[in-house]
C-alpha cells in the first residue's frame, strides 16, 4: 500500500499559519512524524494562497525534503505551482492531480508528458462527479489512454475513482468499491488511489467508518491512499487487510509490525 501523508495542507489552520510565517520547524515536525509513521510520500499543498502558491510550493518542497529522505506529492491543479515544485524536488514526485475536465486536462498534459512522475488521475470530467462504477470506468479509460499516449507508463498512473459520502447516497461506497475492482481488472499495471475520509462525511464515528472502508477497498485492489498516517488504527488496519488479501507474503509485514510494537493489534 502506498501511503500519502495528507497533513501538510494549507486548508488546515495550523499549517496555513506555518506556511505564511515560513515556519520551517513546524512544517518539518509534521513531515518527520508522517514519514516515521510510514508515509511513502509527503503531500504538500499551498492552494489557499492563490497569488503566492508557486513561491510557497517551492518553499514547502525544499523544507520537507531537508528533513525527510523521500519524495513529495505535489498537490495542486495549478500547472505553474507544479512546475515550481518540480524545479526544486529531489527524486521522483507524485503529482496530485489531473482529471478529464477539459481545462485542467489541457493545461496539465503538456507539463506531465514524458516525465517519470507518478500521476494521480481523478475520475472527474466535464459531466461532473461520477455516480456509478461504470461512469468511473468510462472516465478512467479516457484518462489512462490519454496519459499513455503522452508517454506516461501504466505503472506510474494512480487512478482515483473518487470517494463520495454515503450519508448523501447509500450507493456511493459500493460503487466506488466496484470501480476499484473493475479498473484493476481492465487496466493491468495501473494503480488505484483515493482520498478516503470523504466516505464518512456527516456521520458519527468517522474514524471507525473510514477504517472499515479501507479494509474493504484493500480487499478489492486499492493500491494507495491519501490519509493521516498518524492514525495508528488506520495504519494497523491497512497492514492486516493486506495480509488478509494475500498481499503480504508469509505475513512478513504484519509480523514485523507486531514485533516492533508499532501498532496495537
Amino acid at each position: 500500500m502506498i501511503v500519502v501523508g495528507e497533513l501538510i495542507n494549507a486548508s488546515r489552520k495550523a499549517i496555513s499559519v506555518a506556511i505564511k510565517n515560513r515556519d520551517a520547524e513546524a512544517v518539518q515536525a509534521v513531515a518527520r512524524q508522517e514519514h516515521e509513521a510510514g508515509a511513502n510520500y509527503i503531500d504538500v499543498n499551498a492552494g489557499i494562497f492563490l497569488e503566492e502558491e508557486e513561491d510557497y510550493m517551492r518553499w514547502l518542497v525544499r523544507t520537507v525534503q531537508a528533513v525527510v529522505e523521500g519524495p513529495c506529492s505535489i498537490d495542486t491543479p495549478n500547472p505553474k505551482a507544479i512546475e515550481a515544485g518540480l524545479s526544486v524536488h529531489q527524486g521522483t514526485p507524485m503529482i496530485n492531480s489531473i482529471s478529464l475536465e477539459s481545462d485542467r486536462y489541457n493545461r496539465m498534459i503538456p507539463l506531465l508528458a514524458g516525465t517519470d512522475c507518478r500521476i494521480v488521475a481523478l475520475c472527474m470530467s466535464d459531466q461532473g462527479m461520477p455516480k456509478t462504477a461504470e461512469d468511473r470506468l468510462r472516465v478512467a479509460d479516457k484518462l489512462i489512454n490519454g496519459l499513455v499516449q503522452n508517454r506516461i507508463p501504466l505503472e506510474n498512473i494512480y487512478v482515483d475513482p473518487l470517494v463520495q459520502p454515503i450519508s448523501v447516497d447509500r450507493t456511493f461506497g459500493i460503487e466506488f468499491l466496484k470501480a476499484i475492482a473493475l479498473i484493476k481488472e481492465k487496466f493491468i499495471g495501473v494503480h488505484t488511489m483515493c482520498g478516503l475520509s470523504n466516505v464518512s462525511y456527516g456521520l458519527p464515528g468517522r474514524p471507525f467508518v473510514n477504517q472499515t472502508f479501507m479494509s474493504m477497498a484493500v480487499a478489492l485492489g486499492l493500491d494507495g491512499a491519501i490519509i493521516n498516517p498518524l492514525d495508528k488504527q488506520m495504519m494497523a488496519n491497512i497492514i492486516a487487510a493486506e495480509a488478509l488479501a494475500g498481499r503480504d507474503n508469509f505475513c512478513m509485514n504484519f509480523m514485523k509490525a507486531h514485533r516492533a510494537k508499532k501498532f496495537e493489534f
